[in-house]
């Protein structure tokens, strides 16, 4: 197999991209109930980032920014095929010779706005859905027997009784690696429906975990207001936990692979998350939370360090020194322009997202960075969250409440649980963090960036409502 190693000089790429997994959710993060031992050794064998965020803290907006490498400051999925091509990153990889794979949760539209008509050469499992109805066969149909809302494609017509979602999802990854292995280099997404709700581990794994709770003992109560809801404050949910250490499992599946083709040193792996847990819920009423982000604050939906931080690795044996790197900050919007620079040495102007390359082999930090956050479609009915708009520069992080306006300040640096607010005791770091994220928000939050899907959908309208007149004059 080392043959396969030596006639391919690019890198692949193979992104792992998990759904709702909060910073601490892993064991080599602080976890004392998710076992996690393939990650783990992942991680440690990587440049592992301890700022690493999210660029929204849901599913979709992060996904956009992450895809596109600017800020989602639409906050919705946008129109991925109005992308000119100079600045659409996977083709970038297309017209390099890669082939390229999207497998999972795309969340961010159809047509010229699926992953083949954003240009994935394959796709598998990925639709308009943001979950599955049921993790195990038949995935579509809910425990209840109601129909999903929206169709994971793929999978029902693949599968049998008995199989679970996240190991169909991995096999078709594998399946596509070893179809490439040795042929062309290729460049993978694999974005796990998990650990997004439903709450559904395998049976096995969710009666080992509920009796390693047995021996477990939680300090203080299970939950805290916050926001419009609750915050829960203990990590002791079995179906959880389990579906944690089934996506730890798939990933020792993945590297073991990886492993036996010969291509596991030429293959550059990133792991990371889309957003921090589900850890709150809100106005509605009380419903089953997935995990704690604690001690980071708050969680899904807030922008509170526990719902925009997130883990990220990024491992290739034969180029970067692993290591962990405590001070830079990195977004999910970085990863693609990084993944070009490294790969097919491509830098594209005009996007918001930075290549660091620099960063992952140690010749740049990026401590001082100034990135941005903002959030205007809150869930307070069910995450409990409010309009918040966010800067952080450097180790300080100024917190703005939009529709209250008022402002917390916190360096997180010395306080990564944003308890103590310095608002008040430090007016000059507030008013010029202030000042910073207006002249963003002056230059970011415009129609041309904001309303790229509202525009798209009202110029499809037309057409349609065109070709029904040009239909109704004809007859």
């Amino acid at each position: 197999m080392g043959v396969i190693a030596q006639a391919q000089q690019q890198p692949n790429v193979l992104i792992i991209h998990t759904d709702d997994l909060g910073y601490h959710d892993l064991s080599i993060t602080g976890s004392e109930l998710y076992n996690t031992p393939n990650i783990d050794a992942l991680a440690n064998q990587s440049v592992q980032f301890t700022n690493a965020y999210s660029s929204y803290p849901r599913c979709t907006p992060s996904r956009y920014g992450m895809m596109t490498g600017t800020y989602p400051v639409n906050e919705d999925k946008g129109h991925l095929g109005g992308i000119p091509e100079e600045k659409n990153m996977v083709k970038q990889f297309d017209n390099a010779g890669y082939e390229t794979a999207f497998i999972g949760k795309w969340h961010l539209g159809e047509g010229d706005s699926d992953p083949k008509g954003f240009g994935y050469d394959y796709s598998y499992a990925a639709g308009k859905a943001g979950s599955v109805g049921q993790r195990y066969y038949p995935f579509n149909v809910k425990a209840n027997g109601k129909e999903a809302k929206e169709i994971v494609p793929d999978v029902q017509e693949d599968s049998k009784e008995g199989d679970y979602i996240s190991d169909v999802m991995t096999g078709a990854t594998i399946d596509f690696i070893k179809n490439q292995a040795g042929k062309k280099p290729f460049m993978a997404v694999l974005a796990f429906y998990a650990v997004h709700t439903p709450l559904e581990a395998k049976k096995e794994d969710k009666k080992r975990n509920k009796k390693q709770l047995e021996s477990m003992t939680f300090e203080g109560p299970d939950y805290l207001p916050q926001g419009a809801g609750r915050n829960k404050q203990h990590q002791d949910n079995a179906d959880y936990a389990g579906m944690v250490e089934n996506v730890d499992e798939n990933v020792g599946r993945l590297m073991q692979t990886l492993k036996d083709l010969g291509i596991d040193k030429n293959t550059i792996i990133v792991f990371s998350s889309d957003h921090g847990g589900l850890s709150n819920d809100g106005n509605k009423g009380e419903r089953e939370l997935a995990t704690s982000n604690l001690p980071l604050k708050a969680g899904k939906g807030w922008l509170y360090e526990g719902g925009i931080r997130v883990p990220l690795f990024v491992k290739w044996a034969n180029e970067l020194q692993p290591r962990v790197d405590t001070e830079s900050i990195i977004l999910g919007m970085d990863i693609f322009p990084t993944l070009l620079d490294l790969t097919i040495d491509k830098k594209i102007d005009g996007l918001d997202g930075k290549s660091f390359e620099g960063v992952l082999r140690g010749t740049d930090n990026w401590s001082d960075r100034t990135v941005f956050w903002n959030s205007r479609k809150a869930r307070p009915h069910s995450t409990g969250d409010a309009n918040m708009s966010v800067v952080r520069s450097g180790d300080y992080k100024l917190v703005v409440y939009n529709k209250e306006k008022k402002s917390e300040l916190y360096n997180l640096k010395e306080d990564g649980g944003e308890l103590n607010d310095l608002s008040q005791s430090n007016p000059a770091k507030t008013a010029e963090l202030t000042k910073i994220l207006k002249n963003w928000k002056k230059e970011y939050l415009v129609p041309e960036k904001m309303d790229i899907w509202k525009n798209y959908r009202a110029e499809q309208k037309q057409k349609e409502k065109k070709k029904a007149g040009n239909k109704k004059d004809k007859n």
